[in-house]
């Protein structure tokens, strides 16, 4: 019977978990947050145990393999570009539903959230910042910016010492694999996960918050589905990709991003999926997705700002001016990048932007509130996001392994043409 259970599609077995998880916090209330918060904590703290370790070995091992073709620095600069083209999408997408639903208007008297001071890096800071002073530090504490650049020096040595460095190569090759099976592990847990995440959402949110507000949560809500829906479908079509196949492929992340609200607690199944499902080499995929999942953020820093600016200055009945959305874009689209690491970015990220565009920052009060509820939109966002930019750049470099896109085939652990360094140039990187 078990054994049937794992047969089932994780996207399937995961939507049973979150449709079982709204029903037992309706019938719960406010206990679900007893009984169902814990089995959501310890799914996280399977999570986070792998992603320090997964990123260490797949970034120094895919480092190490697209250091020997010619193509590893064009990838990373097509990657980085299409972050800001999807980001600058995002920005205009928030702008255009903030106004057609203009959910500040009409609003009076709310009620004012704590908000937590949170000090907001200088560029400097965080560029210094990705320099790890101690890299056992970074990977006990989590610092995955300081663990990507760490693991891509061990990359490029390997690449430099070369065959003298073949007995660690192997050793980062076969703890690649190890984390990505005991990852495997963890994912099917997934459907309990959500399961318990949900149901203490449901059952412990006071919904009496979300009535004032409620035009500002379907803002953000309408804009995450047309940029994810609209906006990525239309990029995928202009690549001559098959949009059933890549939502098919993202969907078992996009539950898991939405669950958790967090697009590093959701790396590993990202990443898996982008491999596994979506047919992206695993040398590129394990780059690009961990970056993506720190600098990638269409929904927290892009849609959010964009449209909470204009919540803010609709309540304080203000009218911005050109110069102003031109500054709230900006901060936008390059600000992920400058606060990439720092815990709370929706928040640093709308501080940094009200900042920016001279707003007042007393609006986020406002809506601190409901902050989790549209947080699972804004990761969800994120998250497809994270996928989608891989898939867009290996199928421009000819690589992507469209028979996996596809589902004409599945992706076999192990396989050799998967890992080794042949199998990577084989593929055109």
């Amino acid at each position: 019977m078990l054994a049937r259970f794992f047969k089932i599609p994780l996207w399937q077995r995961t939507a049973a978990g979150f449709i079982l998880g709204i029903i037992a916090g309706l019938i719960l209330r406010e206990r679900a947050e007893t009984w169902l918060q814990p089995i959501g904590d310890v799914y996280l703290n399977l999570i986070r145990m792998v992603v320090a370790p997964l990123v260490l070995f797949t970034i120094a091992s895919s480092i190490a393999k697209l250091g020997e073709g010619a193509g590893a620095v064009r990838l990373g600069v097509r990657t980085i570009l299409w972050f800001a083209i999807t980001s600058l999408l995002a920005v205009l997408v928030g702008f255009a539903f903030g106004h057609i639903i203009n959910p500040g208007v009409g609003l009076s008297n709310l009620p004012l959230g704590e908000v937590k001071e949170r000090v907001i890096p200088t560029p400097l800071e965080v560029l210094i910042g990705v320099v790890p002073t101690n890299p056992f530090a970074a990977l006990a504490e989590g610092k995955v910016l300081q663990i990507i650049f760490f693991s891509a020096l061990v990359g490029m040595a390997l690449v430099a010492l070369g065959d003298r460095a073949q007995g660690v190569r192997r050793l980062v090759d076969e703890g690649a694999a190890i984390i990505f099976r005991i990852t495997r592990w963890v994912i099917q847990l997934t459907p309990i996960g959500v399961f318990g995440l949900i149901g203490s959402v449901v059952g412990g949110y006071g919904w009496e918050a979300l009535l004032p507000l409620v035009k500002f949560i379907l803002a953000i809500y309408a804009a995450c589905l047309f940029h994810i829906l609209i906006v990525y479908s239309g990029l995928l079509k202009v690549h001559g990709l098959k949009v059933t196949s890549f939502f098919r492929g993202a969907f078992a992340a996009q539950q898991t991003a939405f669950a958790t609200s967090s697009s590093l607690g959701t790396l590993p199944i990202t990443l898996r999926q982008t491999v596994e499902r979506l047919g992206v080499p695993q040398a590129y995929a394990a780059f690009a997705v961990p970056l993506g999942a720190n600098v990638k953020m269409d929904g927290c820093g892009a849609i959010y700002p964009a449209i909470a600016s204009i919540f803010i200055a609709q309540y304080f009945k203000i009218d911005l001016t050109l110069t102003q959305y031109v500054l709230i874009g900006l901060t936008a689209v390059l600000g992920s990048l400058g606060t990439a690491g720092v815990p709370g970015t929706s928040i640093v990220m709308l501080t940094l932007t009200l900042s920016t565009a001279g707003l007042p920052l007393e609006g986020i009060g406002y809506i601190v509130a409901i902050d989790r509820i549209i947080d699972m939109m804004r990761t969800a966002t994120n998250v497809t996001g994270q996928m989608l930019v891989p898939v867009l750049v290996a199928k421009e470099e000819g690589i992507l392994n469209q028979d996996i896109y596809n589902g004409h085939v599945a992706w076999l652990p192990g396989d050799p043409e998967a890992n080794t360094p042949e199998g990577v140039r084989a593929a055109g990187i």
